[in-house]
């Protein structure tokens, strides 16, 4: 049985899961889920351009349906790409 599409928050292009980077909400923040855990989860590209983008659109709040979220902008771009800094 093949995965459903997944749509990146940033872009909002439809990508195969296995293309895309799973987020998740861990307390009140929202971190990236490297063993895609279960639960409401968001997608984006690992790309900063994507990354950058959801931030600018405060796509955080509406894929995940809450508007109390925090999140720290170096470690998603560190879980994204395995690079901190801001290219």
């Amino acid at each position: 049985m093949r995965e459903r599409a997944r749509t990146c928050v940033g872009c909002g292009r439809t990508e195969d899961p296995r293309t895309l980077v799973r987020l998740r909400i861990e307390g009140e923040n929202v971190v990236v889920d490297a063993n895609r855990a279960g639960g409401r989860g968001a997608w984006l590209h690992p790309a900063l351009e994507c990354l950058d983008r959801a931030l600018r659109r405060r796509a955080f709040a509406r894929a995940f349906r809450r508007s109390d979220l925090a999140w720290d902008e170096t470690a998603l771009r560190a879980g994204l790409t395995g690079n901190a800094r801001k290219d």
